[in-house]
């Protein structure tokens, strides 16, 4: 019987100890999972000295781990506050890394697990870098314009704000099509300025819009631009002549 009893008492003392051990031991994991996550990178200036020449192996490398941690941290429902450090120091290397500005709103604004206003900011303010170092790049000018105009003009609260970021979008997407993106933004673009009050803006964009659409292949989106083209002048009246839109940013 003694012989029997031993290893039931070992076991009944295993299981005490793991129910003793187990809430204390969760809660260090809960708090360890909570903790800011330790970011490796030296400073931006020092990037340069630290990559020993092999920069856009540097680069690859970089936009590789932010992506794993933007996924990460997603998977695992966790903050991550770290794409603009990421994106710093990717740029200090490389100011002209496509990929980065294809996907940075994105990584910005809809980061685990909520972007913010000041995300939304500085988004656009990577956008903007963005069409500085491609200045015709009609795709890159395009996702500029509809960030401002919808994604990141959402995370704002101040309505002339708002209005100011849907002109500059609308802008910004027409300056797109000018540049080879789909002409059908163009229409985009005048509803934007049409519906903030800037009719004569939103015609004078759509007439130019109307002049490079004249070819046989464009024919239905060049109708559709004319048909809004006289919808515009009939609420502008003959007296008012088309004001110039502002210069896309540069």
């Amino acid at each position: 019987m003694k012989d029997g009893l031993a290893p039931v008492l070992v076991f009944l003392a295993a299981a005490a100890g793991v129910a003793w051990l187990q809430p204390p031991l969760a809660r260090a994991a809960h708090k360890a999972g909570e903790r800011d996550d330790v970011y490796s990178l030296p400073p931006p200036g020092q990037l340069h000295a630290a990559t020993l020449g092999y920069d856009a192996a540097a680069v690859d490398g970089i936009w590789a781990k932010l992506l794993v941690e933007y996924g990460t941290h997603w998977a695992e429902h966790r903050e991550f506050e770290d794409t603009g450090r990421y994106a710093d120091a990717i740029l200090e290397i490389e100011p002209n890394y496509r990929p980065l500005y294809r996907y940075i709103d994105t990584m910005m604004v809809y980061r685990p697990m909520q972007g913010t206003i000041a995300d939304a900011r500085a988004a656009r303010r990577y956008l903007q870098m963005g069409t500085r170092e491609f200045p015709d790049d009609a795709a890159l000018w395009l996702e500029y314009g509809q960030f401002v105009a919808y994604g990141g003009n959402t995370f704002l609260t101040d309505p002339a704000e708002q209005e100011a970021w849907r002109k500059e979008g609308a802008v910004a997407m027409e300056h797109a099509v000018e540049l080879g993106a789909a002409p059908e933004r163009a229409l985009t673009a005048a509803t934007l300025l049409s519906k903030g009050g800037q009719i004569a803006g939103a015609l004078n964009q759509l007439e130019r819009a109307y002049a490079f659409t004249e070819h046989p292949s464009m024919v239905e989106v060049h109708d559709a631009i004319g048909r809004r083209i006289e919808m515009l002048r009939q609420q502008l009246g003959p007296s008012q002549a088309p004001e110039p839109l502002p210069v896309p940013f540069r």
